[in-house]
């Protein structure tokens, strides 16, 4: 006669094998908890306006002598005006007027920094006084004098107007004469730009390489961290440092969570890396959404303040692009070392060079996935944080904007290979900078396309890929 099992011993066999699946639950609904919390702290922050303030009635503002503090009452307007050299001008004079017949002067000090306190937000006219210019100092664009600009309770908003030693010179001229002091500067600018897309772009390329997907929503995770850092550094108060640590980490675990909620469960499905990819552009089409509900869509700044600038060798930048270029250096030669020196680095390698034979030799291919996901959402992160200061600013559709780049700079290097997308991401930040010599604004964006294009027709596989015979 066989034994009965009791039916306690049933009950917590069953509770054990449903351990695991319970834990992960628990674990990602704690992530996804942690997640909207830092949205509701920015939510519970964000100023609202009276009808006192989103009203105004006619007021002016003294001429500011010291720099403007925003607060839940008032927003600043505020800039930097260098002189032909890339020099600071002091002694400019700025008027500011809007809504209510406000109005506000500042003058630029010796950084040639100049800003002026609004106290309710809406659209603002902002006007230099051109015979205030030191002499032999002109504006770029004479016509170019008045601007528009939006303002904001709490936030700064900021523009800057170019100098020219040439009278009579506009913004067609000045782009398109081409001077060795002007080269380099866009030479430095290029390497600026090349190690802030190379963050991004080698968990871009990993993830291709262990996956085969070409994920669309990546740049939002470049969104994600500037705005994070936003939040902790500018509304939390927080030390920058502190800040950009832990919107790495919040970005690496909300990467881990995705594979574990959303990824892993697909592969198990046997999903097309068709259908794949079209997951990843309907959640990089939600998140760019929610980053505008959250946050609006005028461009918000990690740090208060107008950024220092420091002139080595002829090449003018500011702090936070000194400090933002060695951090991206390090990060990505302990990246590259960590690939190839470290026993699951070469785990890694292995599962993006063949994920079937990795798994014959007994590699964990989902855990290396995992990582990589991990990974790739961590460096994306840190590349929206330097962005966003590098830039003076960050926006919802920051990431998007340079997903063509990143994925230009993938492709040239090579699909797959870190190296490579290192390698591509350089050439395409300085091609880009450079371009910008010959074309205006941000048209220079449009050499990625060109490029890929290129690439595409006479050298597929990339400058480290390896042709295949396809058929």
């Amino acid at each position: 006669m066989g034994s009965i099992t009791p039916p306690g011993s049933v009950l917590a066999h069953r509770l054990r094998r449903g351990a695991p699946g319970r834990r992960r639950l628990v674990l990602a609904a704690v992530l996804f908890l942690a997640f909207l919390a830092t949205f509701a702290v920015d939510w519970a922050l964000t100023p609202v306006a009276d009808a006192a303030t989103s009203s105004p009635s006619s007021s002016s503002a003294p001429a500011s002598t010291g720099p403007c503090v925003v607060s839940t009452l008032n927003g600043c307007i505020q800039g930097t005006i260098l002189d032909s050299d890339r020099k600071p001008t002091e002694g400019v004079a700025v008027a500011v007027t809007g809504p209510g017949s406000f109005t506000g002067s500042s003058t630029t000090n010796a950084d040639g920094r100049w800003s002026v306190s609004i106290p309710a937000a809406g659209s603002y006219t902002v006007k230099v006084d051109q015979d205030s210019l030191p002499k032999g100092q002109y504006l770029t664009d004479a016509k170019d004098a008045a601007r528009t600009v939006q303002g904001n309770l709490n936030a700064n908003a900021g523009t800057i107007f170019q100098l020219s030693d040439q009278e009579g010179a506009t913004t067609d001229t000045a782009t398109t004469s081409v001077t060795a002091a002007r080269f380099w500067q866009q030479f430095a600018s290029g390497i600026r730009l090349g190690l802030l897309i190379a963050l991004a772009s080698i968990g871009l390329s990993l993830i291709y390489g262990t996956t085969g997907l070409s994920s669309f929503s990546h740049g939002e995770q470049v969104t994600l961290g500037g705005l994070l850092a936003y939040v902790f550094a500018n509304q939390l108060g927080w030390n920058i440092w502190l800040a950009g640590i832990v919107t790495v980490l919040l970005c690496a675990a909300s990467g881990y969570l995705q594979d574990a909620g959303i990824w892993k469960p697909l592969r198990k499905r046997r999903i097309s890396l068709t259908q794949l990819m079209i997951v990843t552009i309907g959640l990089s089409i939600a998140a760019q959404y929610a980053f505008q509900y959250f946050f609006g869509a005028s461009t918000v700044r990690i740090q208060q303040g107008n950024p220092e600038t420091v002139t080595f060798a002829g090449i003018t930048l500011t702090v936070q692009s000194y400090v933002a270029m060695g951090i991206a250096l390090v990060v990505l030669i302990g990246t590259g070392l960590f690939l190839a020196k470290t026993r699951f680095g070469r785990a890694t390698r292995a599962v993006s060079d063949n994920p079937a034979l990795a798994a014959a030799s007994g590699i964990d291919v989902d855990r290396v996935i995992r990582f990589v996901w991990t990974l790739a959402a961590g460096l994306a992160g840190l590349s929206g944080v330097m962005l966003g200061l590098v830039l003076n600013g960050v926006n919802w559709q920051t990431g998007l904007q340079l997903l063509l780049l990143m994925f230009a700079s993938v492709t040239l290097g090579g699909l797959g290979t870190a190296y490579g997308a290192l390698v591509g991401s350089m050439i395409i930040g300085i091609v880009v900078e450079l371009t910008n010599l010959v074309l205006p604004g941000d048209f220079k964006y449009a050499t990625a396309l060109v490029i890929l294009i290129l690439i595409l027709l006479f050298r597929p596989q990339g400058i480290f890929g390896r042709a295949e015979r396809i058929g």
